[in-house]
Parts: structure tokens; sequence; C-alpha cells
């Protein structure tokens, strides 16, 4: 059965589940903090994050002619990806920051599976 709360008269007995009102804060005591986040991390400003850093991720990968400058133009994408987020985290927009971050970690795992996928299939390491 549900919890009630409120009053109930004195004269009858009150109902299984009833609880007497309480009072928010306990007596002599201060009010609970609340913890919210200052600037919160919207849907918008991700997306916008995930946007710019897929264009950066194409625009770096396009440079590369074979596997392996795929890889070091993707790995160089990735590491300025990550300063920008830096920057961005700190004196910018976080969400941005979030979404730059998430997409250079997701692009730079996409291309250390398909070095690692040549070095498996042929056992000779591809970046060097």
């Amino acid at each position: 059965m549900a919890e009630q709360h409120g009053a109930w008269s004195a004269a009858a007995h009150p109902p299984a589940g009833w609880l007497p009102d309480r009072p928010a804060t306990p007596v002599g005591l201060p009010p609970r903090p609340v913890y919210r986040e200052p600037h919160p991390i919207t849907v918008a400003p991700l997306l916008s994050g995930v946007g710019a850093t897929l264009v950066w991720f194409a625009l770096f990968g396009s440079l590369g002619r074979d596997l392996a400058g795929y890889a070091w133009w993707t790995l160089t994408a990735a590491v300025s990806a990550w300063a920008v987020a830096t920057v961005l985290a700190l004196l910018g927009d976080r969400g941005v920051a979030t979404g730059v971050a998430l997409t250079a970690g997701i692009g730079l795992s996409t291309a250390a599976g398909f070095v690692a996928v040549r070095w498996i299939s042929t056992n000779d390491w591809p970046l060097w």
C-alpha cells in the first residue's frame, strides 16, 4: 500500500500506511545542501562538439595515402582535439569539450583497430 502523508483527525484511527507530517529538516539542524551543476551539459553543445570533431577527423584522415599515414594523421588529430577539449573545459563550453573528447577517443580507437587488424592479418607492424 502506498504511504500516505498529511493530517488525520484525532477522533478516528488512521489507516494503515499513514505517516504523520514530518518537518523538512530536523529541529536545530541546518537545511540539507543541494548540489547542482552550475553549468550543466546540454545536448546541443555536445552534438556540435561531436560534429566539429567528425569534420576535423575527416579532414586529417583524408591526408593519409595509406594505413600508416591515416593512423599518424589520426593520432595528430586526436592529440590536437584533446588539447582543444582541455582548453574548452577550462575556459569555454564544457558540453562542446565533452563532445570533442568523446569523438576524439572513438576516432583514435577506430584507427587503432584498423592498425591492429592489419598487424594481426599480415604479422607486420604497419606504422614503421
